[in-house]
This record gives C-alpha cells, structure tokens and sequence, in this order.
C-alpha cells in the first residue's frame, strides 16, 4: 500500500493536545511524540466499522488482540510472547507506573539514563521513589552508554530497577545486542530488574535492528518486564492502549494487582 506522507492536514481546532495548547498560530509544536499524518486507511476503516455499530460500553479484549500482538512479535521481531505474559492497559506510562509500584517499596531507587523522556521521573517519584542518573556519553555525534557508571551504581543495595528505553528517546539509539547484553549482564549481577519501555520499537532507521531485551536470552526474559503500545508507530496515542509483559508469573500477579490498585486496568473499543 502506497501512502502519501506529505498531505498536510490541519488540526487547529480539533481540540488537539499539541495544536491547539499554543496561544500563538506561529509556533510550531514539537515537544510531543504526536505525528501529523493521517492514521493507516486499514484501521481508520476498522474504527469505522466499530463506530458504525453505536455502542460504546464497556468491553472484554478478544484473543484476537492478544494474537495479532503475538504474531505481530514474532513475525517482525523474532521474539515469541506467550497471550499468559500480556497484561493489557491505558499506556505505556500507567504501565511503568505500575512495573515501578510492583518491583519497589517506597525509599528504593530506580535507575534512568539520561536525557530520557520526562514522564520517567514522574512516575519514579510517584511511587516514591529516588531517581538515580546513568548519564549517556555524548561522543562523536551519538550517544553512548558509560557502562562503568552504571555498574558502580547497580552495585547499590537500594536500587532496584534500571528503566532501560530502547530504542532511546530522545538519544534516537538502536542499541545493538552487544550493548542490552552488557547492560542485562550488570543487571542480572546485582539483582537490579530492567524495566524496557520498548513503545519506539517500529520506528528504526534502515540498516539497524531493534532487539526486544527480553528476546536475548531466557535468563533476561525472566529478570524483566517490556512495555509497548502501537501509538508511536501508528499514530494512535489518543486511543490509550498499552501492553505490559512479564514472563515471571508470580510478577505478574503483582503488576497485575497494581494495575488495579492504579484504576487503568479497563480500555476503550477503540482501542
């Protein structure tokens, strides 16, 4: 399918988040991951079906959205997801929220490399939680991970988790299987979960691959827990729907009770 990313299609006064916040027509948005181009004719025709049928109430997600994660996983990514590991809710953000309030108690630490997306620290501190930096290197016109840092500071008692973005937003780095091996490997050493919010996995450059962290070995699967949402690739963040994964049954059921505790265990038909 051909598609014409060029159209330009105006959304001032469309009650849009990112058009419409600005006071001044002259400025451009571009402080939030909320892309302009019309969402794929294949699911504007299935919302389309769905409005059609003029119900909105709640709803039970089918196991055809589990399968069509799975597949989607599998078929893309090489990374085979049991439908048992996927707890299903609003975005990526509750999700970390509600990883952060399953892995930690209040007082812990949770590790973040930055510069990193804003909403980590936010949902670190809501749980009450210190936030401690891994700082990236910037060398040579990217960025790198300074691997030294990071293994002085998982050596800490009180940190619990590191909040592994991959790829990295904003750094825009694919990081290779060498570079998540190292990092898993520091990690799994010093009992320090890794929490991947993997929701920019689609958009990669041509000539590098995205790796699923949990995809690595069955030692990282077990000792992490992914995020991912097709808002980003798809331009359907408004539909608020996110996928947390965990192959570890009994952290599942803590997820799972925190996701209830955070009320973002129900979403939409559209999503």
């Amino acid at each position: 399918m051909k598609y014409n990313f060029d159209e330009i299609i105006p959304r001032r006064g469309t009650n849009s988040y990112k058009w419409d916040s600005a006071g001044d027509a002259d400025i451009l948005p571009m402080w939030v991951a909320d892309m302009d181009f019309r969402t794929a004719p294949p699911v504007v025709e299935a919302l389309r079906k769905r409005v059609e049928h003029g119900i909105f109430g709640y709803v039970r997600v089918p196991d055809a959205y589990y399968a069509a994660v799975t597949n989607w996983f599998a078929r893309r990514h090489d990374w085979q997801i049991e439908k048992e590991w996927i707890i299903y809710t609003t975005g990526v953000v509750p999700a970390l929220s509600a990883v952060i309030k399953a892995l930690t108690a209040p007082g812990d630490k949770v590790m973040v490399q930055t510069p990193v997306y804003n909403c980590f620290f936010s949902s670190i501190r809501n749980n009450g939680c210190g936030m401690i930096a891994n700082p990236l290197i910037y060398r040579n016109g990217t960025y790198q991970i300074d691997f030294a840092d990071l293994e002085q500071k998982a050596a800490a008692p009180n940190v619990k988790v590191l909040l592994l973005c991959n790829p990295h937003n904003p750094a825009g780095r694919v990081w290779t299987k060498q570079e998540l091996t190292r990092i898993g490997d520091i990690c799994i050493r010093n009992n320090v979960w890794v929490i991947a919010d993997e929701i920019h996995c689609e958009l990669v450059f041509p000539g590098h691959t995205y790796i699923p962290f949990a995809s690595i070995s069955h030692e990282f699967l077990m000792h992490s827990v992914t995020c991912t949402s097709p808002s980003k690739a798809f331009n359907l963040a408004g539909l608020q729907i996110a996928n947390i994964i965990s192959a570890d049954t009994d952290m599942r059921m803590k997820i799972d009770k925190a996701i209830n505790v955070n009320e973002v265990c129900d979403v939409n038909p559209f999503g």
